[in-house]
This record gives structure tokens, C-alpha cells and sequence, in this order.
């Protein structure tokens, strides 16, 4: 084995294995293999879906762009449907604030480790220009006045700092707290927790501290105007837009408005929440008010916006928005608490009658935007895919290059799922320009959830939008009695969630694997339909085993008796308790895990339930949960299996046509030589599908909810305890990771992994292709059973389907993840299907469609009683790849793909024309190698394996995509094909668009005579280094950004300091090019003086005499 490693290393190529015959290799030097390395590149494309746990939130309202920023340091910006962007501060920490500098395309973010960062958005992957990071204080509130390039910045200490973010330095000017309340109280008055400006005054700066003292400092003459006190914690102020009145929220649940003049008493105290006493006395506390905004209209009353604020006594009330509107308070309850809302208004000047039109409410798991100008206040419908969340992903599946007819077929009945009572306008957050997207080929995504429902997504274009939703939880009884209860201990919540999926597009048949050992089959159908009985199938697969350590003998086992009752409608599920005990008088019996509704179902357009299939408990024993699925529309047949047997059942004339365990389809081939034993004395949960793998993250969000979580943790020690020095231990680790099975199960536990249909050489004696199911193993075997169908049309539903075992048994070190197959071209080799036709169409045409045969084979029988070799088949495991030529059965290219990890997903994809074989390995690299020679091609680390939810969800797909979920929330969309790095940047959207600002208000007649209106202030003045000299150097430290190089090269050009520079440069231009005007003209006129003097000169001393001079 070593000899075959050294050659592999010098090589760099896999090498063909001893027992390969030389035909096999001659024969396979004719497939010409068209990848390359350079055809491969990874890169990070979108990431789709709600900001995981966001922390802060910003609105330009004249490019139109939300932005919202989280708490492990990420930003998603987003404009018009489509146009989104990701971007992540490196050192990952929350982000407290972000301030647009509006219409200019750039945006400050402050985050929890006292740093503020400028990012220009004028580039399609937005990038930081400049950082600062404050070294002495902490950074609580930040304000930037629109138009202005001064920012303020107050901390922790109750200071104000400010800073040029055309430079990002600060400036030598600072607001100290002790100057800013002088002796107006005796204690620190705590962080600021409010900085603005004076709406018509910007040298009046109102600043709020967190013990209840406001204080308007007047910036000139640098010192406190007035300071308003009262005796209650202050969240946060808001300006009336005259400035002449602004109003308070505080801790004890109540809105103070104060008069600008008047600092002794506030002119106005409300809580509206609170009970108002009848003596007169003060009203009860309620809840803090954490944010009130104040918004004027010009026809009509001002609009006061607050969040929080509801009383003690509303115990178990959902998170509330209150909108105060003249003398009506609406209550608006979300379904997650508030993180932070703005209220959209028509202007951006804060001198200007706001008219306000809605109001954006970041929730912490939501974003809801309300509609200000309707009766009601109803919300817009959310065009944003946010909704991934809506119940936690378990799996999920990506179609790239699917049949054209399946997006508008889905969206046609997914459009009538849509709900009502959404706000007629247009969606107000409108801003940037789509992408040029030169994809054209159709993607699905498929997700499925912890609640058993399976959403379908419009993937193309690297845009994401859901098409349509089914609920499989519909088909069975939710209303469970305590008695029914231990029904469901087979899983600790959740009995509905999807494990796995298995959908074919051409035929449109979807198969999902429940956690509680349910499988269920749907059929897609344009027209509605109506179900009196539910199809059901119950299905007994148990089978225990002996120790392997049991003396090897002739003995036979003495086998089960594979038994399936099929039914249609469930048996009353027993009343008694259930225990996991493996006692021999078997409480529990015959009794599947859910009971299948008995009234009618009505199925709406879409998908509709085919065939319910149950694993029923076995003598006091749960099913144990399916690790693996298949579904094939050619042959009608479902498969599917777990650590006890395997099941193929006919969907169309719905019967088991196989129910083994998973030594009887070994027979006398199976090298372990095991026996039967009593049932074990504890339940092992079971599962080596990818989707059975549980997260590893410690706080239960960020868990999703999967089946076996409390019983699982065992396998969350990942790649650390790899021990690669045995082929057994390789795989009991494997099995420890993805079974929960204890060293001394180690070869018995035995799980199916993986299935493929294919029409194929099942034996080596084989001329013809046949119809074959291939079986992988965690164990590494793959086994090969033949399908007898009957012919095509009336015959298909009559007669029955025949399964013979093969007796080809093929070993892999690992478990089984993907086999394909490869015709003798190197190309793939699909299974067969069949097209899809309207389920409830009229008896008629069905029966005309039924006669239909299936998809041929690519190959004549006669072609390959020619050709020897005819086939390869791909299989690919947890550890290596192997290449095996059919009929032959010679293994012809080998490769180990890891020796220290182990692959967690393997997919044959197809790109540039030609295919090839993607892992994503548990150690976090992404690796493709050619096929048929599994030369490696694309070696990445990528990430590393922190999360067990991308080991779950990461898939491959055709095109060089592939996809995985980076958060609870969050969708992130990656591609390792160079081409599409390469135009990456085409396929973006612009977020920011050149847009006039609008016109400031005019200040009037009667204002502009008796100095009314907005006063201006030379901040220049104030705040630059001649007058207020150098900030300390040890305050803060500027960190130079990146600029943007990762994404655009040079772009970084065009954000306000470059923007101003550039400005600057063309009027020292112009002022430069005016002048050397002049002085040419002046220059000219000089040369036309001294030519008339010349001449003048020239004439009168013309006739003068040389002594006459």
C-alpha cells in the first residue's frame, strides 16, 4: 500500500490499481478529458436570506438603501428586489451603529470594539477605505449630520469626540462631560446615549446622557446653552423639525417634550401605556421606551413612532410597535422582539416637514416595513427571500440547469398560496441596478424544515425567491393526546422534520424521509384534487445482530420474516406507554411513530401525497430513522434505508416489493461473517445520511431543531479524533460521527448510505444493460440488485416487480456517499425517467400518456455484445474514489482523497462540457478531480469545520455552484468555476446610482428677514487643525482600509474625501487654467504694446543720422 501512496505522490495523479487489467487502461486513454485546473476557481458569490442576529440598522432616503449590520460584525445592504450585498468586518465584532453619509455612497460603521469604518458602496463588493479605533474610551453613540463631513462620536465616558470622515483623523475640538454639565449635578451623568443636531440652528448640538440630563451645547462658543434634567433614565431623544421642541423616552416607560427655552420643566409628559390614576397621580411605570421617533406632516398631526414602553402586567405579550397619530394609538404586535425601527420620510433635510410613509421594524429574526399612509397601517409584502428561516432548514437540495417549464409550474401554484392584505404601494426600499446576469439556465433550490414543510426557490440569476411551499404535516393527525404521546420518543421534538430529500425535475416525483421513520411520496399536478383515504404502507424492518467478535461458523442466522402490511388507513396506535426496553413481551408492536389522518385531504394544486410509508416499532423497539432515499419514475420504484435494512417499495401499484436486513443482502457474501443476537439493551439513534449530522453549536437558536439533538452529542468531536491508521477504525469514527454507534458495535451497526438506479451491466458476464439498483454501505460495500420491470402501459400496474440480488459486491474504504455512471464516452450517464405528465388529467389521454415507454438507453444490447467495456462506474466514498469499468468489474483509476479527514458531501457535476467529481471535506477543503481519471484538479481549504449545520446542508450542482447554510438564517452561495469568478462582477447589482439630491426647503420671506430658519455653521472653522489643533495620538489609532482591492481594482475612487479631493483638484484646475488665461491674455496684450512701440520707434528714427541719436 505504501508503494501505491509514493507512486501516487510522484505522479500527482492517481494511479491505476494492481488489479486493473491493461485493457481497461488502454481502452480508457480514448476518453478525452476537457478540465483542466485553470478551470477552476472558488469564490464567495451571494448570500441569501435575514441577517443573522442583527444589531443595528441605517436608511439613505435618496438612494433609497437599507443597511443592517450584526452582531459576529457582518453588513447586508439592500436596495431594489435582487440587488443585495454581503460584506464582513474582519475582526468579526457587533455592530452597534451604522450612519449613511447620504446620497454619497459611502457608509460609517461603528462597531462594539470602538472602531468606526468608512465603506464605499460605489463598487459592486463594497470595501472599507478607512478605520479608526478609539484606544481610551468606549464608543456608545454616533451621529453624522446630513451633508456634513464632521462626525461625532460620544463614549462610554460621557465625552464627544469628533472625527473627519474625509480623512478619517479626529479633530483637536472635544465635548467633555464635566464642561458639558458643569455643576448642574454632582454625580457623572453616565454615556451619552443621543448626539444631533439642531434642525435650524447646526451650531446647537443636543446631547443626551443616560442618567436623564440633555444638554444643548452650543458649539462656537463652546459651552452648554441650556440642560434639561429629568429624574428618570433617558433611551433616546427625537427633534420636532421647527427645532424648537424635542421630545425624551425614558426608562420608566414615558415620552417627555420639552420646549428648547424652557430647561426648568417639561411642557408635556405622556405614558402611553400606562394607567392613568384618578387622583391625579403619577401613572404606573411600564417598560422602557427604547426609541421614539417624531415626525411632522403639513397636512394634518405629527406622528410619534416608540418601541417598547407597554406595561408591567401584559405577562406573555408579544414585542410591540405603538404609532401615536393625533388622538388614535394604534399597537402594532410583531412575532419578534424590536431590535431597532426608522421611520421613512419624503425628505432627508431635517429642517423640512418630514411626511413620513413608513416605517422599517428590524426584528430579530424578521424585517417588517408598515404602511403609514394607509387606514389600518397594513405592512408591504416583503420581496426579500428572508423567509429561509421560517422554520429551522434540516436539508437541502440545488438544481442548477433544470427543465425550462418547472420555475413557471411551480410559481404558477405557488402564487395561489399568497397571502392577503398587503399594502398596495410599490416596496419603498428601491434603490441600486440589477446585475447583467449571463446565466440563462433555470436553478432550483430545495429546502426542507424542522416543521415537515419543503419550500422550492427560483435560484437563477443570483437572485433567490420562493416559488412554492408544501406542508407535509398535513397528512397526518397533529391532535395527539398525553396517552398517544410516547408515540413520537423516537425524536425529542419536531416529529414532522424532513431528513432527506429525493426529487427528480424531468418527472417532477419528490420523496422526503421524515425523523420519524416516514416516507412520503408526492406527485405534482396542476389541478386540485381530493384524497378520501390517505395511501399507506406500514413497513416492519428490524433485524438485530450478533458481536462481530462471535466465533466464525457455518451456523445460518435465523432470519426475520420480512413483513409489510399494507393498509389503507393506519391501525389505532396502542394507549399504553412506551419504553425503549428490549423486553421479550414487546409493549409496543406494529405501531408506527405518527398516525396518518383517516378524514379526507384535499390537495391543492402542486404537490399531492402518492403513498405514505411507515416503519413501525418491533417488539418494544422504535424504528430506527432512514439514512438514505432513492426515487426513480422510470421504474416507479422508492428505496430507502436505514441501520437495519433496506426497503424498495412499488409506488405505482403500492407494494414492498423488498424488505431486508442488511445481512440478508449480503447472503453468503458477507465478509464479516454476523449473526443474529437478542435486540440491544439501549437504543442507538440511527442515521448516516448527511442530513441525520447535528449541529455543534452550544446555544439552542443556534441549533436547528433536529431530530436525535439530545442523544447525539457524542458526535460533535469532529476532525480532531481521526485515527487513520486502521481501515476499521476509519470507519467506526465515521459511524461514530454519523451513527452515535459505540466502539463495540463497530461492524455490526451497518447502515445504507446511498442509492443509484441506472440501466447497467450488473454482472461480468453481462452483455446487455439492465435496469439495476446499486446500494452503498458505511461499511463501504456496495451492492447491485437487478430490477425486472414489466413492460410498459397496463401491464406495468398488473404484473409484478422483480428484484434479484446480483451478487456483485464491490469494497470501498468508508462509507458510501455517490456512484455514478459514465457511458464509454466519459460522459454522464443519467438514470432513466420518465417526462412528466398532468397527474388528474381525463382517463383518456391518461391512458394514451400511460402507454408511453420509457427513455431508452443510450447503448443497443447489440452495440455492447460489441463492446466489452462499456460502462464506468463513479463511486465515491468518505475516504477514496474509485473508477470501475462494467461489465468487467476492473477497477481502472483509484484515488484516496483524504487520508487525516473524511468527505462529508461528493457530487459528479457537470461544467464546461464535461464532468467531474466535487467533495467538500469535513476539514473544510473543497476539492474536484477529473473524471474518469480522478486526476485532482481544485484543492481549497476553505473553512473549517465549525458548524454541523453546513456538514448537513452543503451541496454541489451542475455549472460550478454550490451552496450551504452559514447561519440559522443565512444562505451562502459559492462557485468553483473560474469562468464565473471571472464575471462575478457583471452578474452583481450596482447599490449605489447617481441621484440628484433634492432641493433644500426655502426658508421663506419672513424667515430670511428676522433671522429665522436654518442657521449654518462653519464647522471647517470649528473643528479643523487651525483652530482646534491635533487630537491626542494614544485616543485613537487610523488603520488605512483595504480599499476595495479584493473586488474592484481601483475603484475605491469616488467616496466623499475622494469625491471632495476630486472636486478640489478640478477647481484648483479651473482657478489654475482661469488664471494662465489671464496672464496669456495680459501676456498678449503686453507683446501687442511693445510691437506698437517697436513700430512707432522704427518710424521716428527712420530718417535720423547715427550721430543724431
Amino acid at each position: 500500500m505504501k508503494k501505491f501512496n509514493i507512486r501516487k505522490v510522484l505522479d500527482g495523479l492517481s494511479s491505476v490499481s494492481s488489479s486493473s487489467s491493461s485493457q481497461p487502461g488502454n481502452r480508457d486513454n480514448d476518453i478525452q478529458e476537457t478540465l483542466q485546473s485553470e478551470h477552476f476557481q472558488l469564490c464567495k458569490t451571494v448570500r441569501h436570506g435575514f441577517p443573522y442576529q442583527p444589531s443595528a440598522m441605517a436608511f439613505d432616503p435618496v438612494q433609497k438603501i437599507l443597511a443592517i449590520g450584526t452582531q459576529n460584525g457582518s453588513l447586508r445592504l439592500f436596495g431594489r428586489p435582487g440587488v443585495e450585498c454581503y460584506c464582513q468586518h474582519d475582526n468579526g465584532a457587533a455592530v452597534i451603529q451604522l450612519q449613511f453619509l447620504i446620497n454619497e455612497g459611502a457608509l460609517v460603521s461603528a462597531l462594539a470594539d470602538d472602531s468606526i469604518h468608512l465603506w464605499n458602496l460605489r463598487q459592486k463588493r463594497p470595501a472599507i477605505l478607512h478605520s479608526l479605533k478609539f484606544n481610551r474610551e468606549r464608543i456608545t453613540f454616533c451621529h453624522l449630520p446630513f451633508q456634513s463631513k464632521w462626525f461625532y462620536v460620544g463614549t462610554e465616558r460621557g465625552n464627544i469626540h469628533i472625527v473627519n470622515v474625509e480623512s478619517f483623523t479626529l479633530s483637536g475640538y472635544v465635548i467633555m462631560w464635566n464642561k458639558a454639565i458643569e455643576l448642574s449635578s454632582k454625580a457623572h451623568p453616565g454615556p451619552v446615549v443621543h448626539i444631533s443636531d439642531n434642525p435650524i440652528d447646526e451650531g446647537k448640538l443636543l446631547i443626551g446622557f443616560e442618567s436623564g440630563t440633555v444638554v444643548l451645547w452650543d458649539l462656537k462658543s463652546k459651552k452648554a446653552d441650556y440642560r434639561y434634567t429629568y429624574d428618570e433614565a433617558i433611551h433616546s431623544v427625537a427633534w420636532h423639525h421647527e427645532g424648537k421642541q424635542f421630545i425624551c423616552s425614558h426608562s420608566d416607560g414615558s415620552l417627555t417634550i420639552w420646549n428648547v427655552r424652557s430647561p426648568a420643566k417639561s411642557a408635556q409628559i405622556i405614558t402611553p401605556h400606562g394607567k392613568q390614576p384618578k387622583d391625579g397621580k403619577k401613572p404606573e411605570p411600564c417598560k422602557p421606551i427604547l426609541k421614539v421617533e417624531y415626525k411632522t406632516t403639513r397636512a394634518g398631526d405629527p406622528f410619534m413612532v416608540l418601541s417598547g414602553g407597554l406595561s408591567y402586567d401584559t405577562v406573555g405579550r408579544r414585542p410591540c410597535l405603538t404609532v401615536m397619530h393625533g388622538k388614535s394609538t394604534a399597537v402594532l404586535e410583531m412575532d419578534y422582539p424590536i431590535v431597532d425601527f426608522l421611520t421613512l420620510c419624503e425628505t432627508p433635510y431635517p429642517n423640512d416637514v418630514q411626511e413620513p410613509y413608513a416605517v422599517v421594524v428590524l426584528l430579530e429574526k424578521d424585517l417588517v416595513v408598515i404602511d403609514l399612509a394607509q387606514n389600518g397601517y397594513p405592512i408591504f409584502e416583503n420581496p426579500y427571500p428572508l423567509s429561509i428561516h421560517e422554520s429551522p432548514v434540516t436539508c437541502c437540495e440545488y438544481f442548477a440547469d433544470c427543465p425550462v417549464d418547472l420555475i413557471p409550474a411551480l410559481y404558477s401554484v405557488g402564487s395561489r398560496q399568497k397571502r392577503q392584505g398587503y399594502s398596495k404601494k410599490e416596496w419603498p426600499i428601491s434603490g441600486g441596478n440589477w446585475g447583467l446576469g449571463s446565466q440563462s439556465y433555470p436553478e432550483i433550490i430545495i429546502t426542507g424544515h424542522a416543521d415537515g414543510s419543503v419550500k422550492f426557490w427560483d435560484a437563477s440569476a443570483m437572485m433567490l425567491q420562493v416559488l412554492y411551499k408544501l406542508k407535509t404535516a398535513k397528512v397526518f393527525d397533529k391532535s395527539r393526546n398525553k396517552d398517544d404521546k410516547p408515540n413520537t420518543d423516537i425524536v425529542d421534538e419536531d416529529p414532522f422534520a424532513i431528513q432527506i430529500l429525493s426529487w427528480c425535475p424531468e418527472s417532477r416525483m419528490l420523496c422526503v424521509a421524515g425523523v420519524s421513520a416516514h416516507v412520503i411520496i408526492y406527485k405534482f399536478s396542476k389541478q386540485e384534487g381530493a384524497t378520501e383515504v390517505v395511501q399507506l404502507l406500514e413497513v416492519r424492518l428490524q433485524y438485530e445482530l450478533n458481536d462481530v467478535e462471535s466465533p466464525e461458523g457455518d451456523q445460518v442466522p435465523s432470519l426475520p420474516t420480512p413483513g409489510a402490511t399494507s393498509s389503507s388507513q393506519p391501525p389505532a396506535p396502542q394507549s399504553q406507554p412506551s419504553t425503549s426496553s428490549s423486553s421479550s413481551d414487546g409493549i409496543r408492536d406494529n405501531v408506527p411513530c405518527l398516525k396518518v389522518r383517516s378524514t379526507p385531504l384535499k390537495q391543492s394544486a402542486g404537490y399531492q401525497v402518492e403513498l405514505v410509508i411507515q416503519l413501525v416499532w418491533v417488539s418494544g423497539e422504535p424504528p430506527q430513522q432512514i439514512t438514505s432515499l432513492g426515487v426513480n419514475s422510470s421504474c416507479g420504484l422508492v428505496v430507502f434505508g436505514n441501520s437495519n435494512g433496506l426497503a424498495i417499495v412499488d409506488y405505482l401499484q403500492k407494494t414492498v416489493l423488498l424488505n431486508r436486513g442488511i445481512i440478508e443482502l449480503y447472503g453468503s457474501n458477507d465478509p464479516y461473517q454476523r449473526q443474529p443476537r437478542s435486540p440491544r439493551k439501549t437504543r442507538q439513534p440511527s442515521g448516516a445520511g448527511l442530513c441525520d449530522i447535528n449541529e455543534g453549536s452550544t446555544t439552542s437558536e443556534d441549533r436547528c431543531k433536529s431530530p436525535t439533538s439530545a442523544k447525539m452529542s457524542r458526535k460533535l468531536s469532529l476532525p480532531t479524533e481521526l485515527k487513520p491508521d486502521l481501515d476499521i477504525r476509519d470507519n467506526s469514527f465515521s459511524r461514530s460521527r454519523s451513527s452515535s454507534v459505540t466502539s463495540i458495535d463497530k461492524e455490526s451497526q451497518e447502515a445504507i448510505t446511498s442509492f443509484q438506479f441506472c440501466e447497467t451491466f450488473t454482472r461480468k458476464t453481462d452483455s446487455a444493460a439492465a435496469p439495476s439498483l446499486w446500494v452503498g454501505t458505511t461499511l463501504g460495500t456496495v451492492l447491485v440488485f437487478v430490477l425486472n420491470l414489466p413492460p410498459a402501459g397496463e401491464q406495468r400496474l398488473l404484473q409484478p416487480v422483480i428484484v434479484l440480488p446480483s451478487g456483485t459486491l464491490i469494497r470501498l474504504k468508508g462509507a458510501i456517499l455517490r456512484m455514478s455512471f459514465l457511458d464509454s464516452t466519459g460522459a454522464l450517464y443519467p438514470p432513466a425517467c420518465e417526462p412528466w405528465r398532468e397527474p388528474n388529467a381525463p382517463n383518456d389521454k391518461d391512458e394514451k400518456d400511460r402507454l408511453r415507454k420509457r427513455r431508452p438507453v443510450s447503448v443497443s444490447p447489440s452495440a455492447s455484445q460489441e463492446i466489452s467495456e462499456n460502462q464506468y462506474a463513479v463511486i465515491c466514498s468518505e475516504k477514496q474514489a474509485k473508477v470501475i469499468a462494467l461489465p468487467s468489474q476492473n477497477c481502472i483509476y483509484k484515488h484516496n482523497i483524504t487520508e487525516t479527514s473524511f468527505v462529508l458531501r461528493a457530487d459528479m457535476v457537470q461544467m464546461n462540457n464535461s464532468i467531474c467529481l466535487a467533495c467538500f471535506c469535513a476539514n473544510g477543503h473543497i476539492m474536484t478531480l477529473s473524471l474518469p481519471s480522478l486526476r485532482p484538479l481544485l484543492d481549497v481549504n476553505y473553512l473549517p469545520l465549525t458548524d454541523m449545520r453546513i456538514a448537513r446542508t452543503f451541496c454541489f450542482t451542475n455549472n460550478g455552484q454550490a451552496l450551504y447554510l452559514v447561519s440559522p438564517t443565512e444562505m451562502q452561495r459559492i462557485t468553483y468555476s473560474q469562468d464565473m469568478c471571472e464575471n462575478l462582477q457583471e452578474m452583481l447589482g450596482e447599490l449605489f446610482t447617481p441621484v440628484e439630491t433634492p432641493e433644500a426647503p426655502n426658508r421663506g420671506f419672513f424667515k430670511g428677514l428676522f433671522g429665522g430658519g436654518a442657521q449654518s455653521l462653519d464647522r471647517e472653522e470649528l473643528f479643523g487643525e487651525s483652530v482646534a489643533g491635533k487630537a491626542s495620538r494614544s485616543l485613537a489609532q487610523h488603520i488605512p482600509g483595504p480599499g476595495g482591492i479584493e473586488g474592484m481594482k481601483g475603484a475605491a475612487s469616488g467616496v466623499v474625501g475622494d469625491l471632495a479631493r476630486a472636486r478640489i483638484a478640478l477647481d484648483e484646475r479651473g482657478q489654475k487654467l482661469g488664471e494662465l488665461d489671464e496672464r496669456t491674455a495680459a501676456m498678449m496684450a503686453s507683446a501687442e504694446s511693445f510691437s506698437k512701440h517697436a513700430h512707432d520707434m522704427m518710424l521716428k528714427c527712420k530718417d535720423k543720422k547715427w550721430y543724431q541719436f
